[in-house]
């Protein structure tokens, strides 16, 4: 059951109002979907942003890099942050080159890093990193080292401020451009995995997995 919530004056959306969505799950179905992330902070006046990719718990967000990054060294000490996360859908061709858009669906959250220090925890976060990107990797591959795991941060962000924003459908034109003489409509995008192209140092008898042979977005 979807769970209720209001947006905050930072997070309720003003322009294209109607596009907005304040709705748990359909927020969290754009964020599973999703594995690229954008994180905003300011460092002594200078906005950062910086790609990375996530993992979500129930009403939480994990982001991890190495200890050493200048990110996560701000983040750790409480500095707000912005992330966003967006898929993109399709090409909406008008017939004015002022109404052409794109048709997606888009997540902001703000709030507050917090380090994650319990062992267990951490571990349990690059876990669900890794199974967000690509389900069943973590139980084939090698488990993080006690070096490893000192070189790298990660850390939480609840998903308790947050708005989502859609656009699906068609071309919206100006009436008086629908004679314009061109083509309109929509060129439909998707992230779509080519075939797997195995290490040159691979034992030739190991098979592809079949979470790589038919790997997918689409949750």
């Amino acid at each position: 059951m979807s769970q209720p919530y209001t947006p905050t004056p930072r997070t309720r959306l003003v322009r294209e109002a109607d596009r907005a969505v304040y709705d748990r799950e359909a927020a969290y179905r754009i964020l599973d979907e999703g594995f690229l992330c954008h994180v905003g902070f300011l460092v002594e006046g200078q906005p950062f942003v910086i790609p990375t990719s996530f993992g979500r718990k129930n009403d939480s967000l994990y982001i991890h890099g190495s200890a050493a990054s200048r990110m996560l060294r701000q983040l750790k000490e409480g500095v707000p942050v912005c992330i966003t996360v967006t898929l993109l859908d399709g090409l909406v061709l008008a017939r004015s080159i002022f109404n052409h858009s794109m048709n997606y669906r888009s997540v902001v959250v703000l709030g507050t890093a917090t380090l994650v220090d319990d062992p267990d925890e951490k571990i349990e976060a690059l876990r669900l990193l890794s199974e967000h990107i690509i389900p069943g990797r973590w139980a084939e591959s090698r488990q993080p080292n006690e070096r490893e795991l000192k070189a790298t941060s990660v850390l939480r962000v609840p998903i308790d401020e947050f708005s989502a924003k859609v656009r699906t459908g068609p071309v919206i034109d100006d009436e008086e451009d629908y004679s314009f003489p061109t083509w309109a409509g929509i060129l439909p995008l998707e992230m779509k995995a080519g075939l797997p192209i195995a290490d040159s140092r691979l034992d030739p008898a190991r098979e592809v997995p079949a979470y790589a042979k038919h790997y997918s977005r689409k949750r």
